[in-house]
C-alpha cells in the first residue's frame, strides 16, 4: 500500500467522520429531549484531564466540550478509514469500529474516573447508548464505503445539483415542432 493510499483513506474516514460526528449529535439530541437527560460532560473531562486544560466559565466549558465532541467523532473517522485501507469492510468493518469506539470510551473513561464503570449503568443507559453509537458505526460505514468506491454519485447528477435551483425547477425545453402545414 502506498503512502498516497492511506492519506486518501484517512482523508475519506475523516469526511465519514464529520458525517458520523452530525449523525451521532443529532441523534443524541433527540434521544435527550425524548428522555429529559442533560448532555454528558464525561468526554470533555476525560480531555481535559489528558491535556491538562481547565476552562474557565460554563461557556468556555461549553465551548471546549463542542470542540472534544467534534474532534473525538472526526478522529475515529480517521481510523475507520485506515481500517478500510487495510481491508476491512462490510458488516465486519462496522462491528470492528464499534467495538472499538465503544469499547475504548467504556474503559477509558471510568479509567480517567469521569464515568462509573459501565457495570453501575442501568440497563437502559447501556441499551440506549450501545444502540446510538451501533447505529452511527454502521451508517458511518456505509458513507466511507460510498467514499471509497467514488461519490456513487454520476456526473449528470452532480450537474444538476450544480445548477441554480430556479433552473433545476424549470421544465425542460421542449423539442422543436413543426408549424402545421396548410
Amino acid at each position: 500500500m502506498r503512502t498516497g493510499d492511506v492519506a486518501a483513506a484517512v482523508g475519506k474516514g475523516v469526511a465519514a467522520g464529520v458525517a458520523g460526528t452530525a449523525l451521532m449529535t443529532l441523534s443524541s439530541t433527540i434521544e435527550m429531549k425524548l428522555t429529559q437527560r442533560s448532555a454528558s460532560s464525561a468526554p470533555a473531562d476525560a480531555a481535559e484531564k489528558v491535556l491538562g486544560v481547565e476552562p474557565k466559565g460554563e461557556k468556555e466549558k461549553a465551548r471546549f466540550a463542542t470542540v472534544v465532541h467534534w474532534a473525538y467523532g472526526t478522529s475515529w473517522g480517521s481510523v475507520r478509514g485506515l481500517m478500510g485501507a487495510a481491508g476491512l469492510t462490510g458488516p465486519a468493518a462496522a462491528g470492528a469500529h464499534f467495538a472499538a469506539v465503544w469499547g475504548s470510551g467504556l474503559v477509558m473513561l471510568p479509567a480517567l474516573g469521569v464515568a462509573p464503570p459501565v457495570k453501575e449503568w442501568g440497563a437502559k443507559a447501556r441499551t440506549t447508548v450501545g444502540a446510538r453509537s451501533f447505529s452511527v458505526a454502521e451508517r458511518l460505514s456505509r458513507l466511507h464505503r460510498r467514499l471509497a468506491l467514488g461519490s456513487g454519485i454520476s456526473g449528470e447528477r452532480l450537474q444538476h445539483l450544480a445548477r441554480d435551483p430556479r433552473e433545476r425547477a424549470a421544465p425542460s425545453p421542449s423539442p422543436p415542432t413543426r408549424p402545421p402545414q396548410q
